[in-house]
């Protein structure tokens, strides 16, 4: 009864201090340290996570009771310290006053508040640190009116701490991200941009996070300090963080969303970024989706995906800059495009330089035709691909019509559960249309894909 009681007098302190109860996993740290065990491997193993994931929510919860408490706390001091708050001899009072915990959540998810509630954030600086690093200059933006509301929205209002923001290459994830970066900027205390291109370690991604928050050229060794420190920035600042390029963070020659070897640790950072509570946003940009996104992004996670497609109309300024002519049949290259900014500017290129800029004169060739920068963009996703992904690509290249999953099933020569698990990976690379049909999802390639297939794996057969 008495550990219980611990358990709730240090509950009901931070929760009358921040709003927010212990969740289940930090209970669970706090009982075994009170009973002198070393928690990490144990709960490592009831809860299928790593024990730096543990030790990373140890440190939190800390941080947490040190405010509420007023002195530094540790694993090896709290229950002194509780004591000295004579607990014990006013465990009946705290009893009466003691609601309900809700224990279905993961590390420090956001309980409902009253009406009256509002959170504690820290006022941001009229001038926010901005450090845009290795961002691209960003010399035209076309309408992207609606996502950039949504997206807004979403971090500014619902306080979402992960997105991901995600679409095929070329699609203009980087432009909409900056673009959102200056339309937001003045709301928060640090705006950072980094481009994960080179495949950076964890341990050097949060290297140089904190030289941008600390201005010291001094960081800690150790990775799990890294990231509570990073944590800790972000409880303390509104900090908006994108980075870009997270793709190449993950394996090629496997099912999507799986990291290359060395690079797991960014799965657990992501993960701590949706669950342990802060003020701040980090979106990541991808053209492909990291498997831990589609299971952290419930609608009670403040987690959120948006996939970025089409430009629609908007692509018409695309051709202009290009100075093409027959406008009336901009529409038409535009839907066989896919609106995909980057493909219509490597094909509008193409109808400059070969075609006098007329366009319909270039739609008179038999379309698509894949410009060779438009086919070398291509090459990066489909370099990726399994063999099983790639016969189901190559099977569906060859069908006039789209085709339900089961159609496959015996077409290639894969099984069927095979043949499930490659679909959905190459939808999460976003190789994919499927439409609804008589209440059947039903698959196809768009017509550039189909053609570059065609081209790339099956003109030698």
């Amino acid at each position: 009864m008495e550990l219980q009681e611990v358990l709730r007098f240090a509950d009901e302190k931070v929760f009358s201090k921040t709003g927010k109860h212990l969740d289940d996993l930090q209970e669970a740290i706090l009982k075994e340290t009170l009973q002198g065990r070393k928690y990490a491997t144990k709960i490592a193993q009831d809860r299928d996570c790593s024990e730096g994931y543990v030790r990373v929510a140890a440190a939190e919860l800390w941080k947490i009771l040190s405010e509420v408490l007023g002195e530094e706390v540790s694993k090896g001091n709290v229950r002194a310290i509780l004591e000295r708050a004579k607990f014990y001899n006013h465990s009946s009072a705290i009893g009466e006053n003691y609601g309900t915990v809700n224990h279905n959540v993961n590390i420090c998810q956001e309980r409902a508040r009253s009406p009256t509630e509002t959170p504690n954030f820290q006022q941001t600086s009229k001038q926010p640190h901005i450090d845009l690093g290795d961002a691209p200059e960003i010399f035209t933006f076309f309408d992207r009116t609606s996502p950039l509301s949504t997206l807004e929205n979403w971090i500014t209002h619902d306080r979402t701490r992960l997105i991901a923001l995600l679409g095929i290459s070329g699609i203009g994830k980087t432009t909409l991200s900056l673009s959102l970066i200056d339309r937001i900027k003045t709301q928060f205390d640090y705006v950072i941009y980094r481009s994960l291109g080179f495949s950076p370690t964890l341990d050097a991604t949060l290297t140089n996070l904190l030289q941008i928050f600390s201005q010291q050229s001094e960081t800690p060794q150790s990775i799990e300090t890294k990231i509570s420190h990073i944590l800790d920035y972000l409880r303390k600042y509104r900090c908006l963080i994108v980075l870009d390029d997270v793709q190449m963070l993950l394996g090629s020659g496997q099912l999507a969303g799986q990291y290359k070897t060395g690079y797991e640790d960014y799965q657990l950072f992501f993960k701590l970024i949706a669950e342990v509570c802060h003020q701040s946003c980090l979106i990541l940009n991808s053209w492909e989706k990291p498997r831990e996104i589609a299971r952290l992004s419930k609608d009670n996670h403040p987690v959120r995906c948006f996939v970025l497609g089409s430009l629609g109309e908007a692509a018409k300024e695309i051709l202009n800059s290009q100075k093409l002519s027959d406008e009336e049949t901009w529409s038409t290259l535009i839907d066989i495009y896919q609106g995909n900014p980057l493909w219509l500017e490597f094909t509008a290129t193409l109808i400059q330089e070969l075609f006098g800029g007329r366009v319909s004169e270039f739609l008179h060739c038999e379309m698509p035709i894949l410009d060779e920068g438009l086919q070398s963009q291509l090459s990066q996703p489909f370099g990726r691909l399994t063999p099983a992904e790639l016969a189901v690509m190559v099977h569906l290249a060859n069908q006039p019509e789209p085709l339900a999953v089961s159609q496959i099933f015996n077409k290639i020569p894969f099984s069927p559960s095979e043949i499930v698990n490659a679909v959905r990976s190459i939808a999460n690379r976003f190789l994919l249309d499927a439409v609804e049909r008589e209440k059947i999802t039903l698959f196809s390639l768009n017509p550039v894909l189909k053609q570059y297939v065609k081209t790339q794996y099956l003109s030698n057969r």
